[in-house]
């Protein structure tokens, strides 16, 4: 796979990938039509492990990297990814106040961001389709460290970064679809909004391969950007709604479970 993608241009790359990472939410999302609901351990258990993943894949595939090529680009090398960092996570602030989303589980009067009329199904959607955008935006920016030279940017590392971010992304769109069929949306419709909220990670991906082959020297801010907004999303929202429910043990070992996983590929292709 990786000689085989490595034939490509670095954004036809970061689209390649995630169009996979977008391909398994779709999955996740297709369990509705085996599911009308899941066991909330199940369910928890699958929230932290994806937690984990996001987790370990910010420190060994994005903010180690971010650190690396401050230092070999002659900046001081706590400064980019500190900045980058802190920067992601105040986007996502920022998005998180302003796009109009509904966590699972929780009534609609529980709605965050500005107030609309949208329907509950669509609010939910756009809750993990928040989730999306770092991630998409992770994969692209590390395929556009590697095309722009970086030692220690490799091609085996940025497809070790989607392959985890793909993993993660099932128990997400099941997360989505299943809760909207309980809700008493057809099966169709609730797969529907379920891949619906992948389909934001190909063009943040394809944006974040971009910006870095047009704007090299932002490259390690915009990998810590992306661990920043991911972390943010792990947070303020995949741990709490993991634990939410009583069933910490079983969310925490799926968190442990899923850094170990995404640990594992990220050293052992990276």
């Amino acid at each position: 796979m990786i000689e085989w993608i490595s034939g490509f241009s670095p954004v036809v790359q970061a689209l390649i990938a995630t169009l996979f990472t977008y391909f398994v939410t779709a999955l996740g999302a297709a369990m509705v039509f085996f599911f009308k609901t899941i066991n909330r351990k199940v369910l928890d258990g699958m929230l932290g492990f994806a937690a984990g993943v996001m987790i370990a894949a910010s420190f060994w595939s994005l903010l180690a990297p971010s650190i690396d090529m401050a230092e070999q680009m002659g900046m001081i090398s706590w400064v980019p990814p500190v900045i980058g960092f802190l920067a992601g996570g105040v986007f996502l602030r920022l998005v998180d106040r302003l796009l109009p989303h509904l966590h699972p589980g929780l009534s609609i009067d529980k709605a965050e961001g500005v107030k609309t009329g949208w329907q509950k199904s669509v609010l939910l959607t756009l809750a993990i389709t928040l989730h999306n955008i770092p991630e998409g935006l992770a994969v692209g920016v590390a395929f556009g460290a590697v095309a722009a030279g970086i030692p220690s940017a490799s091609m085996a590392g940025a497809v070790a970064l989607a392959i985890g971010i793909g993993i993660q992304n099932f128990p997400e769109g099941a997360a989505v679809s299943i809760p909207l069929r309980r809700e008493g949306l057809s099966r169709t419709k609730s797969f529907v909004y379920g891949q619906f909220s992948g389909m934001v990670e190909p063009l943040a991906g394809v944006l974040g391969a971009a910006l870095v082959l047009l704007l090299r020297p932002i490259l390690p801010y915009a990998l810590a950007f992306a661990a920043g907004a991911m972390i943010f999303v792990v947070v303020e929202e995949a741990i709490p709604e993991s634990q939410g429910s009583g069933n910490t043990d079983i969310a925490t070992l799926g968190a442990m479970v899923g850094f170990a996983v995404m640990m594992t590929l990220d050293v052992a292709l990276g």
